[in-house]
């Protein structure tokens, strides 16, 4: 898969079936979608490309709104798309400037002029233009205009990938991580950066690498313990996940880190990917640390007995 960061950097492709969403978590509504224009285009000779936006156009329009968080990272996105065999993914950075366009200028100048759609897969709610003006009906009225077919996703189809994304979220603020991973289609994953902590999890025997996110609008599961795999290096190790902010020691900031089962190797500073499979049990303030360690000792053979 080919990623453009700019549609300026794409050059008009042969075919191209397009596809224009956020496409946050790349779930099982989203891959319905996404196999509907792989077809068209193994059909027509063409190439797949999907246009995304980047800020999502809430930052840009409403940044007072600290609300959003989202279920996969543009980074995340994009390794999804690839591996669904997404032939080209393009970015296009968000701005007022962007979203003041008309809806046909939109089309001619984005759709037509730099992208070559021969054909436009689209739901029947998607806005686009200055006000949001342009929809479904415009892109009809100037597709024989401008060379192009539109093939709508039906209603269902769009009310499926909404209600899935709104399932997801709620799911994981809740630590319902099962049903979130079976709305996914795969397990819920973060990605970030192994930082130096304070060494506590270590002075209990149970070490672990702390996480750090850099992306603030990825949204996180509720606090507690999970069933995670673990991946460095393009390995993968069980181990058990804890999110929160440590209460017994009266921590003040929310933590992320992962004791990495059978594991002893310095990864500071690496980057690290972590799969979340089952929900153990949530955050609880414990009147000793010699009884935090003897929970500790439960949970991982209650975390290998899920994996």
């Amino acid at each position: 898969m080919r990623i453009y960061n700019n549609i300026d950097e794409f050059t008009a492709v042969k075919n191209a079936v397009v596809t224009i969403g956020t496409f946050d978590g790349v779930h099982i509504g989203h891959r319905k979608i996404i196999s509907g224009i792989k077809e068209l285009a193994d059909s027509t000779d063409g190439e797949t490309v999907i246009l995304t936006f980047f800020p999502h156009p809430r930052m840009i329009l409403h940044p007072e709104d600290e609300s959003l968080k989202l279920i996969t990272t543009i980074t995340e996105k994009a390794q999804l798309m690839e591996a669904l065999g997404v032939d080209h993914l393009i970015i296009t950075p968000f701005s007022r400037d962007f979203s003041n366009q008309t809806a046909e200028e939109y089309i001619r100048d984005v759709l037509v002029n730099k992208i070559g759609t021969k054909k436009i897969v689209i739901g029947y709610d998607h806005r686009f233009g200055k006000d949001r003006q342009g929809g479904l009906d415009d892109l009809l009225r100037l597709g024989p205009v401008y060379g192009f077919d539109v093939a709508e996703i039906p209603e269902q189809d769009i009310n499926e990938v909404a209600i899935s994304s709104t399932r997801i979220r709620k799911a994981l603020l809740n630590g319902q991580i099962d049903l979130a991973n079976s709305f996914l289609g795969y397990p819920f994953f973060i990605t970030g950066t192994v930082t130096r902590g304070d060494q506590l999890g270590r002075q209990l025997g149970y070490p672990t690498a702390n996480i750090l996110i850099a992306e603030t609008y990825k949204l996180i599961p509720s606090d507690g313990i999970f069933a995670v795999t673990v991946h460095v290096a393009g390995i993968g190790y069980k181990g058990m996940a804890y999110i929160g902010s440590r209460p017994t020691v009266n921590g003040l900031t929310r933590n992320i880190e992962v004791n990495i089962f059978d594991f002893d190797k310095e990864i500071y500073n690496q980057p690290i990917r972590m799969d979340f499979h089952h929900y153990v049990r949530g955050d609880i303030k414990f009147a000793s640390l010699d009884e935090l360690k003897v929970q500790l000792a439960k949970d991982r053979e209650d975390v290998l007995a899920l994996l």
